[in-house]
């Protein structure tokens, strides 16, 4: 392998471990005179950085812009260009015909639970099971140590106010608090962010007096209608471990869900 493909590699490797964006572009396959051959590589970034190149000109600006589509979408494609004719919209003379996968690579997935009692801790567990990212957050310090929660990438001692990053629009939030006014606190600071996935957990008669406390407080109803309350999928569970897995059924039901809205038809 070329230098300059393993060092694409390695660049690919660091944006993974980073949760940097990215759109791995592959040469696949080619035909007469091409200006790159098979296996040649190029990295995409989602701010328009590249990394290496499978031929430059207008092909190579065709490829960049369909990466940020494929980023959009978070789907692959494969692009087939003939090289002949720019008369009839051919990106280059070249006389070949080539074969272009792009490929992306997307951060995982981050849930984070607010609470970090019983079922915070098995919805943790079971979370990084599935391979998604984990933040653990508990207003309690002892509630967030590393014996405690071995399965967390990241352990908060607070709030969401004080996580380092914002919480993405892709996001799932958790909230299994101990009892109401944890909610009340809560709740305020998830719904100014952005995230697709907000279960809170607790009866529907508990529920009824949270939100009307929120609206009472300030918190638009419409507002309100973005929490699935009670959370997880109705499965009688009743184990920390049983109700893990209906939360984590229902979030993965939630991101399919909008997975399949934005593929192409």
């Amino acid at each position: 392998m070329p230098a300059q493909d393993r060092q694409i590699l390695f660049d690919l490797a660091a944006a993974v471990e980073t949760g940097r964006p990215v759109v791995l572009a592959t040469v696949i396959g080619t035909r007469r005179s091409v200006p790159r051959h098979s296996s040649s590589k190029m990295l995409i970034f989602e701010d328009g950085e590249t990394c290496g190149t499978i031929g430059g000109g207008e092909m190579e600006a065709r490829v960049i812009a369909a990466a940020g589509q494929v980023l959009s979408d978070r789907r692959p494609r494969l692009l087939e260009y003939a090289l002949v004719d720019p008369n009839r919209g051919d990106p280059g003379i070249c006389g070949g015909e080539v074969e272009i996968y792009l490929e992306p690579y997307m951060p995982r997935h981050t849930v984070y639970v607010v609470g970090c009692g019983h079922v915070g801790r098995a919805v943790i567990d079971l979370a990084h099971w599935l391979g998604y990212r984990t933040v653990a957050i508990d207003d309690r310090p002892e509630m967030v140590t590393p014996e405690l929660l071995p399965n967390a990438d990241e352990r908060v001692a607070g709030s969401l106010s004080d996580l380092d990053q914002p919480v993405a629009e892709d996001a799932s939030i958790v909230v299994v608090t101990r009892n109401i006014d944890r909610d009340l606190t809560t709740l305020p600071e998830v719904l100014a962010g952005p995230a697709r996935y907000i279960g809170v957990m607790g009866s529907a008669r508990r529920w009824r007096s949270v939100s009307q406390r929120l609206i009472d407080a300030g918190i638009a109803a419409a507002d309100l209608e973005r929490v699935r309350a009670p959370i997880g999928i109705e499965m009688n569970a009743e184990t920390p471990e049983e109700i893990a897995v209906s939360i984590m059924a229902e979030i993965i039901q939630v991101n399919r869900a909008n997975s399949y809205a934005t593929e192409p038809s």
